[in-house]
């Protein structure tokens, strides 16, 4: 039993020592508390990595910033928001933020770690979005930046691994099992957003729309558009970021919270 005392400590260890909260909660109150085993720094430098890779990628196959009305827009929008993530992350505006444009008729977007956002012209142009619904995605993406929900996942992702390892050694079972359920693991969870992950980016995107002066009642809208898109199959965008029913009615119930900090901006 000695032979176990020791990794059993480090993983209770390391599950009460990386509890943290990696934002404010603002208006709408998103403060919960998070497993981050693994250095934000870390995860930043693979992102801005991974971004240039895919920056190369585009440029060598002439997609990459194309549009320049549209690369506009997008960037307009960004510059708009980025200023507001301080309510949540003090930090967060002196991120190194960076906005491009993919040619493609991929509904897709998303926002790295460290503010590294890419659009798809498709997301904008097939749906026809307003910049209102525009400013609703971004602030969407931005938020999983913010709550460091990618660092969250690996978190989890490595909490489970020693877990795994752990309960491989007590049980007595071969290292075949051990991959079969990390495998299962990877599968099923660290792939794609959670719904509290995905809850906790809305709360978050609609109060960041509704602070950049955006109207926030797009974003009923926005998710309609996206659903009925769905329904006809191809939407990249959905594949990461579920949606079903209830989600419009979830922003819908945000929307007495979010629309008095818009209306202040009209004023």
């Amino acid at each position: 039993m000695k032979t176990f005392l020791t990794p059993a400590l480090v993983a209770v260890t390391l599950l009460f020592t990386g509890c943290a909260s990696t934002t404010e909660g603002g208006s709408v109150g998103a403060s919960r508390s998070q497993l981050l085993l693994v250095s934000s720094a870390e995860l930043d430098q693979m992102a801005a990595q991974s971004y240039a890779k895919l920056k190369a990628e585009a440029s060598a196959k002439g997609t990459l910033n194309t549009n320049a009305a549209m690369l506009a827009r997008v960037r307009a929008v960004a510059a708009r928001i980025q200023p507001q993530t301080a309510v949540f992350r003090a930090d967060a505006p002196r991120w190194q933020w960076e906005v491009n444009l993919i040619t493609s008729d991929q509904l897709n977007a998303f926002c790295m770690p460290g503010g590294k956002i890419m659009f798809y012209t498709g997301l904008v142009s097939r749906l026809n979005l307003s910049d209102d619904e525009i400013a609703v995605v971004m602030g969407h993406e931005i938020a999983h930046a913010l709550r460091e929900h990618s660092r969250e996942q690996v978190s989890q992702a490595a909490a489970a691994q020693t877990a795994i390892g752990i309960g491989t050694q007590l049980l007595g079972l071969g290292g075949g099992t051990s991959q079969i359920t990390e495998a299962a693991y990877q599968a099923l969870v660290a792939t794609r957003f959670s719904r509290s992950h995905e809850s906790e980016a809305d709360r978050i995107g609609l109060e960041l729309t509704a602070r950049a002066g955006y109207n926030p009642q797009a974003g009923v809208s926005l998710w309609q558009k996206m659903v009925s898109a769905g329904s006809a199959g191809g939407v990249d965008f959905l594949s990461s970021h579920p949606t079903d029913s209830s989600r419009v009615q979830q922003i819908q119930a945000l929307l007495p919270t979010v629309m008095p900090l818009y209306q202040a901006t009209r004023r």
